[in-house]
């Protein structure tokens, strides 16, 4: 839970010191905004989003996320944010 006492479930990716090409990201999904629609798991194209066992959205893939917003874009409920990490 966050300070406002709202269910969130929140990953970062760490810096990819391999490649200066891959970005930080921080991914949340507000689990009491999220209604388990399954278009956030549809339409990411790297496959980072799952419905889990109470048909809400979880990130199970975070390497794999390349920041596209995709998942936030199309969310209906505002669920998704996904933000550029900055000083990791």
């Amino acid at each position: 839970m966050n300070e406002s006492g709202k269910e969130t479930s929140r990953s970062v990716k760490k810096p990819d010191r391999e490649s200066s090409k891959k970005k930080d990201v921080i991914l949340e999904i507000n689990r009491d905004l999220c209604k388990g629609c399954g278009i956030c798991v549809a339409f990411c194209p790297k496959e980072v989003l799952e419905l889990d066992e109470h048909d809400k959205a979880v990130i199970r893939r975070l390497d794999d996320c390349n920041a596209c917003r995709m998942c936030e874009l199309r969310c209906p409920d505002i669920a998704v944010e996904v933000k550029k990490a900055e000083n990791l």
